[in-house]
């Protein structure tokens, strides 16, 4: 089923007897054989002012299309999205829906937040078949719930988003990297020593025993911040693929399932050394330390590990998709799922 309008996708809901897989782009699979739901056919951007750093966009448009246009401008997304349909084994493009409904934040998430940072508005169906509005084009308190924020990062299963609202950035001039090269276990210190700097990180990563750190901006300033950075961590700069990192295309071609911890960025060396002895095969740090992505055999729960944060299996069906939470975490995410889709209907398998 593909609607071509909010109503359509409505009456859609409204009739659902069976579950629903909410597909924007496609690049996540979905974990049963529930009917497929496609928001490709609410594409189009609705709003664009370069002059206000607003974008309003419908839920199907291709990310490419909106990365395009901001380009155009010397604009941005804030939140670097990521692109996963290498990793998943798919060949789809992402959807901006699809960017917000799994908070897809990449490397720039330590210096301009995350998508739901960004994200100043949405509308969306509910498991009820109503159209909900909230937010708007411009930064606002907030009273009551606030629905963006709970939108972003709800995988699909509190309604079906169909347009979105974000505030934009001018894109950086320039960038560069400073390589250090060492093991994980000092990985943690030199990107805390990186942010605590004046140098204005905007990317803190570690892979095959480089630490890299970035810096963007104006030409000048990152020449200058560079240098400054590299004398600091007894680095050089280098070459470092940021968007290999973001789309975790090294683990794209390996078999096993992946796996995406978050966690206190000075805890991960101690957390990746704890899933090695588990059996992970191979680990990369993101956010400065505090998202290890992690490739390990088909079936081992790493959840068994000892740490304080949440971890998600990106790519895999053995094993459930999201943490275990705490008995009133979970009792609130129940309650919501109830009242936002009280038939259980949309993107269920998400949840199990």
């Amino acid at each position: 089923m593909k609607p071509l309008s909010e109503q359509e996708l409505s009456e859609i809901v409204v009739n659902a007897k069976t579950p629903l897989n909410i597909v924007g782009g496609g690049t996540w699979q979905a974990r049963n054989n529930a009917e497929q739901l496609y928001t490709s056919g609410l594409s189009g951007v609705s709003l664009y002012e370069p002059e206000a750093l607003t974008l309003v966009a419908k839920a199907g448009t291709p990310l490419v299309e909106i990365e395009d246009l901001l380009a155009k401008n010397g604009q941005c997304l804030p939140f670097e999205p990521n692109n996963l349909a290498a990793l998943q084994g798919v060949k789809a493009i992402p959807t901006i829906g699809g960017v917000v409904a799994t908070n897809a934040s990449g490397p720039r998430r330590i210096s301009a937040g995350a998508c739901r940072d960004s994200l100043i508005g949405v509308r969306f169906v509910d498991g009820n078949g109503v159209v909900i509005k909230n937010g708007g084009r411009v930064m606002k308190n907030v009273t009551g719930y606030d629905l963006v924020k709970l939108m972003s990062g709800s995988f699909g299963t509190l309604g079906v988003l169909t347009e979105v609202s974000f505030k934009l950035l001018p894109a950086a001039q320039a960038s560069a990297t400073v390589l250090v090269f060492e093991d994980e276990k000092t990985c943690a210190a030199t990107m805390a020593a990186a942010l605590g700097s004046p140098f204005d990180v905007s990317g803190a990563a570690h892979i095959d025993g480089i630490t890299a750190v970035r810096v963007a901006g104006l030409a000048g300033s990152v020449e200058y911040r560079a240098a400054a950075l590299a004398s600091l961590l007894d680095g050089k700069i280098g070459k470092f693929n940021w968007q290999a990192l973001r789309d975790v295309q090294a683990f794209a071609d390996q078999k096993g399932d992946v796996w995406r911890f978050s966690v206190k960025p000075s805890e991960g060396p101690e957390l990746a050394a704890g899933l090695r002895r588990l059996g992970a095969s191979k680990i990369m740090f993101d956010w400065a330390g505090g998202l290890l992505w992690v490739l390990a055999p088909t079936g081992l729960d790493l959840r068994k590990a000892e740490y304080q944060g949440h971890a998600m299996l990106i790519r895999g069906h053995a094993l459930p998709v999201f943490q275990p939470q705490p008995a009133p975490v979970a009792a609130l995410e129940k309650a919501l799922r109830a009242k936002f889709d009280p038939k259980n209907i949309l993107n269920a398998d998400r949840m199990t």
